[in-house]
């Protein structure tokens, strides 16, 4: 058992994640968009939104997020307990597939990432599927392992393509698949309607703030 089990444990936070990540997430793709295009950085607004669940959840204090910027894998700390966040948007009739570990495009870095990938902790990945049902999943640490000894390496991680800006190194469908399927895996189903939200919505916090009322004393 490790801390992140809890959030699937607890039928309140369970609610509340069916209930809110999607329209979080909705408002994540809005603030991210550009000319109706959601661009890249919506992945870290993302991540944003799961870590504040964590914190909900655990309390600010348990919740570490002073992670270098450099680290590969990790992206926030619970109890001690180091924890990656995915997410992945798929049509509602695909399979799984091709979730980003790594960010690197140059081919020597990316080699040498895949020589040395090991799961360092466990992983968490919203398999997010508009109008359709998606998924939040908890991957452990053993299994991510268990299934890369498995399948070896180069059935694991699959390098981006030379020449093509395909943007990292992914987990290879078959391993997702197999990960899904893993006894120890962890899994909340959600679904995701995709509701039309009115743009300003993008904006509201920051409005909220410009409008705040500050003692200048």
């Amino acid at each position: 058992m490790s801390v992140y089990d809890e959030l699937f444990d607890n039928q309140q936070v369970v609610r509340q994640i069916r209930q809110k990540l999607p329209r979080l997430f909705l408002l994540a793709e809005l603030e991210s968009q550009r000319n109706g295009k959601v661009g890249m950085e919506v992945g870290s607004v993302r991540e944003k939104i799961l870590i504040a669940l964590l914190m909900y959840k655990f309390g600010l204090d348990r919740v570490n997020t002073g992670i270098a910027i450099t680290e590969p894998e990790i992206d926030v700390i619970v109890d001690g307990e180091p924890l990656s966040i995915k997410t992945i948007t798929i049509p509602h009739n695909l399979l799984i597939r091709g979730v980003k570990v790594s960010w690197s495009v140059d081919a020597e870095t990316a080699l040498k990432f895949k020589k040395e990938y090991f799961p360092s902790c466990d992983m968490m990945l919203v398999e997010i599927r508009w109008d359709s049902t998606g998924h939040l999943y908890l991957f452990k640490k053993h299994s991510q392992r268990e299934i890369l000894t498995k399948l070896g390496v180069s059935n694991y991680l699959k390098l981006p393509t030379q020449g093509r800006n395909t943007r990292g190194v992914e987990l290879t469908g078959e391993a997702l698949r197999l990960l899904i399927k893993d006894a120890s895996t962890r899994k909340i189903d959600i679904d995701f309607p995709h509701e039309q939200l009115d743009y300003k919505e993008a904006y509201k916090r920051w409005l909220d703030a410009w409008r705040e009322t500050y003692s200048l004393s």
